[in-house]
């Protein structure tokens, strides 16, 4: 996804959680750094993830593991000029198969794809759209 700012607000934005809540969880137990621990959480849905940071490259990359079993997710960063940013999510590390994979990697697909709409949206806007919080409504579902 393409976002309209330069690779350092960008990066920052997944880093420094008073930016993070604007568009992905609700709250956080500190910002990432390398080799350490936080604790992410998602309070409309009752969840938390546990995220250990494994590697920061400023402006760069952040690679971090969480879920059991443990996937690992990483962001790249890669400068267009001076304000505009690609951002690339991966996650890998599924012991599922088959049919049970797909669901995971469609499940996983989407949720990065609905994170960095709303990066765009907070970033190039500042709208905090509650994609996140809006995907899965109480009233409809038990997600």
């Amino acid at each position: 996804m393409m976002i309209r700012k330069p690779v350092a607000e960008v990066f920052n934005a997944f880093i420094d959680p008073a930016i993070t809540t604007k568009f992905w969880f609700t709250s956080s137990s500190g910002k990432l750094e390398e080799d350490k621990s936080v604790t992410w959480e998602w309070k409309m849905y009752n969840a938390s993830a546990v995220v250990h940071v494994l590697r920061i490259i400023q402006n760069e990359k952040i690679v971090f593991k969480w879920n059991s079993p443990a996937r690992m997710v990483e962001f790249t960063f890669t400068s267009i000029g001076d304000d505009k940013t690609y951002v690339v999510a991966k996650e890998s590390g599924y012991s599922e198969t088959g049919n049970d994979l797909i669901r995971i990697i469609k499940d996983s697909t989407g949720g990065f794809t609905t994170v960095l709409d709303g990066l765009k949206a907070y970033l190039e806007h500042n709208i905090s759209l509650n994609l996140i919080g809006d995907k899965f409504p109480p009233e409809l579902t038990k997600h």
